[in-house]
């Protein structure tokens, strides 16, 4: 029987330790923090937030592997009516549909963009600069970028088709992605999997393979490796608890600057009381900018969206999330160029930074599967996803 240490109890962790446990392996999985979960926690209290906007693909191979194992649990779907209230900002006001030069860019038979171009470039071809900018920008809710427009185009381009999918591929966990974490980790623990948690490890254990599945500086740190660096975006991110009123947007992209505004309790009452609304947005800022610049821009998003939301404010807090939001691939590079899984010495990473392909939390669950596929000697494992 192989033992493989996991490190980092995250989403990745998990998908690790759970895919590791089903091949016969014993796990041991170490988790710094109190609770598992990563980027992936729900806060506890009246007001249940995740670490920035979630969503959850249903067009990536983790879905099936969840939906195999009975893991994502009850879902929360969005009202019609509520999906009706998307609202783009587009010159200064808001408007209901997007303008035509951005559907220049996902009418069938497009090209396939190029990796070594970016992404604003290649679009101008098609749709005009105006066209280009604005689909750029609403690539800003799956990139997290402060210029989307400047990165591959082949790498924005899948984001955006992705993003503009009908039927949409976001899904949202009833409850936030807490409920998900604990049915992973209750599965873990069905498995076998031995899970520390208030466990933290400064040196990685050399009589086992390692799993290393935290954030790419963290495993930087820990594996004393200074090339484990990628690009990321850095954005504000807003929580806001507003008090009900009929009208308010469902969700506000801004095509005017890369961002993001969404009412989560438009498809899941239960994360605010009743009778209040939870808003979570995220304003992408260049490595210049502050904090305040990007919550000056939330706030502007907020006037045109939700009328006299100052007034109706119950509770709030803003962040900023430097390097935390998974990988961003500039021209002439793409997801084989980031940081490789096998480190080894038997050590392999995990996580949103790394060398696997996908969208958003896709990253991390097909890096923890290549990487626990190497931990174990073999080439391929029967892990039953698409």
């Amino acid at each position: 029987m192989h033992h493989i240490t996991v490190i980092g109890g995250g989403f990745a962790g998990l998908t690790a330790a759970i895919t590791a446990a089903e091949a016969g392996a014993k796990v041991t999985v170490h988790e710094a923090h109190h609770t598992l979960g990563g980027r992936a926690r729900t806060s506890e209290g009246p007001y249940r937030t995740n670490d920035g906007p979630h969503a959850l693909y249903n067009g990536g191979p983790h879905w099936t592997w969840l939906r195999q194992r009975d893991l994502i649990g009850p879902l929360a779907p969005l009202p019609p009516l509520e999906a009706a209230r998307l609202r783009l900002r587009h010159h200064g006001t808001l408007r209901r549909t997007p303008p035509l030069a951005l559907l220049k860019l996902l009418r069938r038979g497009t090209a396939q963009a190029p990796v070594d171009t970016d992404f604003l470039t290649w679009a101008t071809a098609i749709a005009g600069e105006e066209g280009a900018r604005a689909a750029a920008h609403y690539t800003a809710v799956a990139l997290f970028h402060h210029d989307p427009g400047s990165l591959s185009a082949a790498f924005v381009q899948e984001r955006l088709r992705r993003a503009t999918k009908l039927p949409p591929e976001a899904h949202y966990p009833r409850g936030g992605w807490g409920g998900l974490i604990d049915r992973m980790a209750a599965h873990a623990w069905n498995l076998g999997v031995r899970v520390e948690t208030l466990s933290r490890v400064d040196t990685p254990p050399t009589d086992t393979p390692v799993v290393v599945a935290t954030s790419l500086d963290s495993a930087r740190r820990l594996l004393d490796d200074p090339t484990l660096t990628w690009p990321s975006g850095r954005t504000v991110l807003i929580d806001l608890a507003l008090r009900t009123r009929r009208g308010d947007a469902f969700a506000v992209s801004d095509l005017d600057a890369p961002g993001w505004l969404e009412r989560f309790t438009a498809q899941d009452r239960t994360l605010a009381p009743s009778g209040e609304q939870l808003v979570q947005g995220q304003i992408p800022i260049a490595p210049h900018e502050a904090k305040t610049d990007g919550t000056a821009r939330a706030e502007e998003l907020l006037d045109l969206a939700f009328p006299d939301w100052r007034k109706r404010v119950t509770w709030r807090r803003d962040a900023i999330a430097n390097g935390r939001t998974g990988a961003v691939d500039p021209p002439g590079t793409s997801w084989r160029d980031r940081p490789a899984i096998d480190r080894g010495n038997g050590v392999y990473l995990a996580g949103d930074q790394v060398a696997a392909p996908g969208v958003l939390s896709e990253v991390s669950f097909n890096s923890a599967l290549t990487a626990v596929s190497l931990a174990l000697g073999r080439n391929t494992l029967d892990l039953k996803h698409a």
